[in-house]
């Protein structure tokens, strides 16, 4: 059931006007009980979904028990994070998703299938998982927030992602990243409907009706100021707000070019971009419009690791950014990867496969890892000196030299395809 939803594609909508509507959301689906509220981490600082919690917490409060930012594989947010996404809200409501041991399995997804949805190519079970806090919560209203966006793994991000892989368990973040990376991102970037979809919605359906669930959904967009806002607002307790959010996404955050660029420049916002693991959205997001031999150049001054995760960091740099193919193979002979396939994938969705080169533009003490993973690397100076991202607008410049570039200020905000 969608409760309440608007759309303004032109015009920032107000802060008033947001409360007003998060507030009716909550009133339809039943406030007069304990809350959960489940966010995205500070990687996601753009999704609204700060001020959001933040309008809930303000008007409930007593019955806000626990704040549980989905991080899925991501480090832990630290106080100065949660301030600065958060603002007030006290920082004993937050809990710490750990994926890896604070789960619950609800269920299993046959491995039949998973078979059948990704066109035989894999034969596993999907366990469902989710955080057991969750669980603690039946008879709460969970409210998840979030933002609707092209995203490499299930589409469109958010909407029970959120619950079932932000606050997954291990084993099912690295089964369904597999499932997109063997299907094929190309194929599933920018679609709501899609086999990691299918699996989603099978376990919610199946092993999740304890649960009450009211779905926040955001969609944001940024004007000429370059300033995200919120465009959309969607609330709701079933797919129905998830597919209208993402009717509006593919309009405002798909950007399609009726030429390729033969180089593509891509400002990471250091707040956001600590990792190529987060970093990487310059190229998923770029791949579908980029020239064949074309380059693509990624600012990104606060790169300073491969994975959010140590294990996952180490998996990066041993194995680099291979071939699609090369990896495909190596997962069938190494353990390490069988044990931890979201890494596969993530190799998988970054890799060029010879089709373009990337430079990460960073800092010297990590120019070895940078080269033995297989990108070339260009000094952060060197690279800010030759593309002034103060000066640099969205879209097509012309350079002092003449040179043609295409930039992007902040990929995480969108999807970038040639018209086909």
């Amino acid at each position: 059931m969608l409760y309440c939803n608007i759309e303004n594609e032109n015009k920032k909508i107000s802060i008033d006007r947001i409360r007003q509507v998060v507030l009716a959301g909550i009133e339809s689906a039943g406030a007069n009980r304990s809350l959960l509220i489940i966010p995205p981490d500070i990687t996601r600082v753009h999704s609204g979904a700060g001020i959001i919690s933040r309008i809930i917490w303000e008007e409930y409060r007593d019955k806000v028990k626990d704040i549980l930012p989905a991080t899925g594989t991501h480090i832990t947010m630290t106080g100065n994070e949660i301030n600065s996404m958060f603002g007030d809200i006290p920082h004993d409501l937050f809990r710490v998703h750990n994926c890896r041991k604070d789960i619950i399995n609800l269920g299993k997804i046959s491995a039949s299938y998973i078979n059948e949805v990704s066109g035989g190519a894999l034969n596993y079970e999907w366990p469902v998982q989710v955080n057991k806090l969750l669980s603690n919560h039946t008879g709460s209203l969970i409210i998840s927030v979030g933002q609707v966006v092209p995203h490499e793994v299930t589409g469109m991000a958010n909407y029970n992602k959120n619950i079932f892989i932000g606050c997954g368990g291990y084993e099912s973040i690295n089964k369904s990243h597999y499932l997109s990376a063997v299907y094929g991102i190309e194929k599933l970037m920018g679609k709501a409907m899609n086999p990691v979809r299918d699996i989603i919605n099978l376990g919610e359906k199946l092993y999740a009706q304890n649960l009450d669930i009211l779905y926040i959904l955001t969609v944001i967009g940024a004007g000429a100021d370059r300033n995200p806002s919120i465009k959309g607002l969607y609330i709701g307790s079933d797919i129905e707000c998830f597919l209208k959010a993402s009717e509006l996404s593919a309009r405002i955050n798909i950007t399609t070019l009726e030429r390729p660029p033969e180089k593509i420049v891509v400002y990471l916002n250091p707040t956001e971009y600590r990792s190529t693991w987060l970093g990487n959205k310059a190229i998923y997001r770029t791949r579908m419009a980029l020239k064949d031999k074309g380059e693509l150049i990624i600012i990104a001054p606060g790169v300073q690791k491969f994975g959010e995760d140590p294990e996952i960091d180490r998996l990066i740099k041993k194995y680099g950014y291979r071939s699609s193919s090369e990896i495909l193979e190596l997962v069938n002979r190494n353990k390490d990867l069988q044990d931890n396939l979201g890494v596969a994938a993530h190799i998988i969705h970054s890799s060029p496969d010879g089709r373009f080169s990337v430079t990460y533009c960073t800092h010297k003490n990590i120019e070895d890892d940078i080269r033995k993973a297989r990108f070339d690397f260009l000094n952060i100076e060197d690279a800010l000196q030759k593309y002034d991202i103060k000066k640099l607008k969205n879209g097509y410049n012309t350079l002092a030299d003449g040179e043609e570039i295409y930039y992007i200020s902040n990929p995480g905000l969108g999807l970038w395809q040639l018209n086909t």
